[in-house]
């Protein structure tokens, strides 16, 4: 399968880094516009739309061309940035969602929430909702992530670990189903080879990530960077000794985890407890 590729555009505003994007694939492909939608079953005069800019098309859509070019998660990852206002996206996140997607391995940590390349439909709309989406934006928000799951899917996914603090698995949904329906996709995504999920329980104490949720990002040439939430505000970190510094606080909590295959067990028995509950 085709390698992943950097991402090297000239603009820095979303919409037309986007559409600047789409150009230069199907160029490089030597297709038209017709034999496009030919292939990808769309009217071709929406691909023309979206490479000028005039729209952005929906994340169906983004997700058939991301697979037609080989660039599983790449044009979703711009989508997403382009459908949003940029003056709400701050410079290093754009650069941290471009890493991402071209990422050959990644490390998280996660503090409440699950990452969210391992998040359900129902589980992203209750905490995007909880953040104060709604409506079209929502929706829009929620199909876009479903799609950045695509990055850990194919036989060229990068190897993903994830450390879950317990309390992850103690922060249910309102929805005992859609809980039921989070529990189980995490439980099958730990079983595939590339995806390795860690549970750090609560009698392991304190420890140095108590406060943030972590993930780090190998690029291609082999440097690692490191984008850190701590409640609302995110930093991408890339300069090598603070990147060094967090890689060693992240394997310390690592040591007080459980191992993999502990952590499916209690995995496993949080949602034999939750298929237990009663309905409310």
């Amino acid at each position: 399968m085709p390698t992943r590729r950097a991402v090297t555009g000239r603009s820095r505003e979303p919409r037309a880094r986007f559409a600047e994007e789409l150009r230069s694939l199907r160029t490089r492909r030597g297709e038209s516009l017709r034999q496009l939608g030919e292939r990808l079953g769309w009217d071709w005069s929406l691909f023309g739309k979206m490479e000028k800019g005039e729209t952005l098309g929906g994340p169906e859509v983004v997700q058939a061309l991301d697979t037609h070019y080989g660039t599983p998660g790449l044009l979703l990852a711009l989508w997403e940035l382009a459908i949003n206002d940029q003056t709400q996206f701050r410079e290093r996140y754009r650069r941290y969602m471009a890493l991402e997607a071209q990422a050959t391995s990644l490390w998280h940590f996660a503090v409440s929430v699950l990452p969210g390349l391992l998040q359900t439909p129902g589980y992203a709309r209750e905490v995007l909702a909880a953040g104060g989406l709604k409506g079209d934006e929502l929706e829009q928000q929620v199909q876009a992530r479903m799609g950045r799951r695509a990055l850990l899917e194919g036989d060229d996914a990068p190897p993903f670990r994830t450390i879950l603090s317990e309390a992850v698995l103690r922060t249910p949904l309102r929805d005992a189903g859609e809980w039921r329906a989070q529990l189980e996709y995490v439980g099958e995504a730990a079983e595939r080879e590339n995806v390795v999920v860690q549970v750090l329980p609560f009698r392991a104490g304190f420890h140095g990530l108590m406060n943030a949720d972590v993930m780090f990002l190998r690029a291609p040439e082999g440097r690692t960077v490191a984008y850190v939430e701590s409640g609302y505000q995110g930093a991408l970190l890339e300069e090598t000794a603070a990147v060094e510094r967090l890689q060693l606080t992240y394997d310390a909590t690592r040591d007080l985890a459980l191992s993999p295959a502990d952590s499916l067990k209690a995995l496993l028995r949080t949602l034999e407890e939750a298929r237990c509950d009663p309905p409310t």
